[in-house]
């Protein structure tokens, strides 16, 4: 049992506007007030918010370059009876944020650890897209890898979300868009932010759009569901070549695999023919 005048620290996950500065709960509010220290990614985002809200400032920067170090001196201040508050820039602490390291490192030493609810553009994009939110999936920030990405898209069988950045945006809508046009997508850019845009449509509409207008801001790409049974394109291209080297004519047999796996014959032939570059 813990002696009485044992100090008594804590770690308190709390987060943060993903925008709007006033989208932040009275019960984090108090917790930074209380804080002996709040640990942010960035000392100058979070001081905003505090300053907005008349919060004292107590701050100390972790971010991916110190999170490691950080986590050990933060998890000893609290050993010894320190509150730490955990924020990041916007949403939740450690989706996608830094925090991870320090929530373990409490863990570890059997340090409380309490998690406020709160913003979040994850759940916030899934709700504002109208896409199925009973069963879902969250990535983080898509992979780079054109095979990885096209398997995670394609086949996922349920509502995917996912971070993507807007200089790689128009890419990733073309790619899916060759491999399945009529998928039901939502781009939700900017969210409670004063240029707040949530673009909802078929892949084939949305990659339209972006390829002449140029997005900016933060981004939350949700999309739907894949159909069951529907192939990867880049499985298909490889039926395709099998066919074409056992004397198949490309045209028909792209035609062919297309209505085989609802992947458009025209995307195929232009896969094969460039050598899946």
């Amino acid at each position: 049992m813990t002696p009485p005048e044992a100090p008594v620290g804590r770690l308190v996950v709390c987060p943060t506007p993903i925008g709007n500065l006033q989208d932040i709960t009275l019960r984090a509010l108090s917790v930074l007030r209380d804080a002996d220290v709040i640990a942010c990614e960035d000392t100058r985002r979070t001081g905003l918010l505090l300053e907005r809200h008349a919060v004292p400032g107590r701050m100390v920067s972790m971010h991916e370059h110190n999170e490691r170090a950080r986590s050990i001196e933060l998890a000893e201040r609290i050993d010894a009876g320190a509150l730490v508050a955990l924020v990041s820039d916007a949403g939740t602490p450690v989706i996608s944020d830094p925090g991870f390291a320090l929530v373990r490192e409490c863990l570890a030493r059997g340090l409380p650890v309490e998690v406020l609810p709160g913003p979040s553009a994850v759940t916030t994009a899934l709700v504002a897209s109208g896409l199925a939110s009973e069963r879902w999936r969250f990535v983080g920030f898509l992979p780079r890898s054109r095979s990885e990405l096209e398997r995670l898209l394609v086949q996922t069988p349920e509502t995917l979300v996912a971070f993507e950045s807007p200089r790689r945006l128009a890419a990733t809508l073309e790619l899916l868009a060759a491999a399945d046009p009529d998928r039901a997508l939502a781009v939700c850019r900017e969210l409670t932010k004063i240029h707040e845009e949530v673009r909802r449509g078929s892949a084939a509409e949305l990659a339209a759009h972006y390829r002449l207008h140029e997005p900016r801001g933060e981004i939350v790409l949700v999309c739907a569901a894949a159909e069951p049974g529907r192939a990867s394109s880049e499985a298909a291209v490889q039926a395709l070549r099998a066919l074409v080297a056992a004397g198949a004519r490309a045209r028909p047999a792209a035609a062919a695999v297309g209505g085989l796996t609802g992947i458009g014959a025209n995307a195929l032939y232009r896969e094969l023919t460039s050598g899946g570059q």
